[in-house]
């Protein structure tokens, strides 16, 4: 088996692992153990391409229809000397 070695752990935080392993009545390693198997094992979810993400930043705001689609229009070209 593997060993993990951890420096710099804050006081504190240590405290709360030596109280959190004795409320589930283990010591303070298999405490640690045991949050990293399940931080491990939590299941991934599957993120969507970059058109997903950014519709879902702005999913519920501005339109209330969909927006038609544009294929086989003629190009027009904006006039901007005005």
């Amino acid at each position: 088996m593997a060993q993990l070695l951890v420096r710099n752990l804050d006081d504190d935080i240590k405290a709360k692992l030596q109280k959190r392993a004795k409320q589930h009545g283990r010591s303070t390693e298999e405490e640690v153990r045991e949050i990293l198997r399940n931080a491990v094992n939590e299941p991934t979810v599957p993120r969507g391409g970059l058109g997903t993400e950014i519709a879902a930043l702005f999913e519920g705001i501005g339109f209330d229809q969909e927006i038609e689609e544009q294929r086989g229009q003629p190009v027009r070209f904006p006039d901007f000397r005005r």
